[in-house]
């Protein structure tokens, strides 16, 4: 868990650089074997406490201090928050994504949430059959296979 811990305050400290900072790759005799360039740079409306990317690079899911995980895609656009309890300390995920793990050290407890997304599908001139304001609306893909 420490080692976990480690690596996220790494990884918050290099997310929490401004884009407008100029880095530099080596050292004054120009001696360093690394190169490196800061990719992404996003402000988070509260303080984040961990981190978590799905291994598939398609979402981010960040634990903040406000007791919430805010749910971003991968290009930083915010899908959404899940509330979690005061005292969850550490987040992980499941391998596919579809499960979000969280830990709460000063209750030792552990929590499984399944995760998943909505996505609206546009179905404007599509062929219906039925009312055309009904509620919900079933759609199916009869040209995949």
């Amino acid at each position: 868990m420490q080692y976990k811990q480690t690596v996220t305050a790494c990884a918050l400290l290099l997310l929490s650089f401004s884009p407008s900072l100029s880095f530099a790759a080596a050292d004054a005799q120009g001696s360093s074997n690394i190169q490196w360039q800061v990719e992404k740079n996003w402000k988070l409306p509260s303080t984040p406490l961990d981190i978590v990317y799905s291994l598939d690079g398609k979402r981010v899911f960040i634990l903040t201090d406000q007791n919430k995980v805010l749910a971003y895609t991968a290009a930083g656009e915010l899908l959404g928050s899940i509330p979690v309890e005061k005292g969850v300390s550490a987040i992980d995920i499941a391998p596919r994504g579809e499960r979000l793990f969280l830990i709460d050290q000063a209750k030792k407890s552990f929590s499984d949430l399944s995760v998943s997304f909505v996505v609206d599908i546009n179905t404007a001139g599509s062929p219906f059959l039925g009312n055309e304001n009904a509620p919900v609306t079933i759609a199916v893909f009869t040209d995949f296979e």
